[in-house]
């Protein structure tokens, strides 16, 4: 019996990496898309069985074409994680409108075409889950996140109707709204609950596409324990 199948967009030493080593442990084959694919092919080559590939999360014919050689290499997605985010911290007047389409782009549009790769066979299946990995900016925002936040607010939307849209045909779809410092990959763990552990947001992300029908969560704070929130 084939591995089920999880697609990670966005992959770097922190958040990305923690969750393929997670889903890596779950039995799940990785497919890791990222704009480089020399981070991800290294570490790819520390997994059971992963494939790294060259993905441009802003342009949809580079996503289209990413998650073709996905099929084509491992089978239909099961699970997707968008794991890209880029912003501009900028104020209204500082901010170009390249960087603000920019960062539309990455967090909104990439979100919606790498969703469309899956959904159809999800649909099939009448099962699978996506993940966006969202932030406290897409909940308030402040004078310098004039990109970024309205950027992240529309991938919130976006994935609020896809979630009342697809939740009836089995798909569960959620964001996780990360607020809090994340630990740097080149820092050791500090047991002072200040900051966010990768591979503890990682355990959550796999939990959400545990949950049984009935109880699904649709939005997760997540926090350190000392966050002043």
């Amino acid at each position: 019996m084939s591995k089920p199948v999880c697609a990670i967009v966005g992959i770097g030493p922190g958040n990305g990496a923690a969750f393929a080593r997670q889903f890596d442990r779950e039995g799940y084959a990785l497919a890791l898309l990222s704009r480089s694919a020399s981070y991800s092919a290294e570490l790819a080559g520390d997994l059971q069985e992963a494939r790294a590939y060259a993905c441009d999360a802003s342009d949809p014919a580079s996503v289209k074409e990413a998650f073709s050689q996905v099929r084509n290499d491992l089978g239909e997605v099961d699970v997707l994680i968008y794991n890209a985010g880029s912003g501009s911290w900028k104020n209204a007047e500082e901010i170009t409108p390249e960087e603000f389409e920019l960062g539309w782009r990455i967090n909104a549009l990439g979100a919606l075409v790498s969703s469309q790769q899956v959904i159809p066979s999800m649909k099939k299946k009448r099962a699978g889950s996506i993940i966006f990995i969202g932030a406290t900016a897409s909940l308030r925002g402040a004078a310098m996140t004039a990109g970024f936040a309205s950027a992240k607010a529309a991938q919130r939307i976006l994935a609020q109707s896809m979630a009342k849209q697809l939740g009836p045909q089995g798909i569960h779809v959620s964001v996780m709204i990360i607020d809090g410092r994340i630990r740097p990959p080149d820092k050791e763990p500090a047991d002072d609950g200040e900051q966010l552990e990768p591979a503890d947001i990682a355990t959550l992300a796999h939990y959400l596409t545990t949950q049984p029908g009935s109880a699904w969560s649709f939005e997760v704070d997540v926090r350190p324990m000392r966050e002043k929130w």
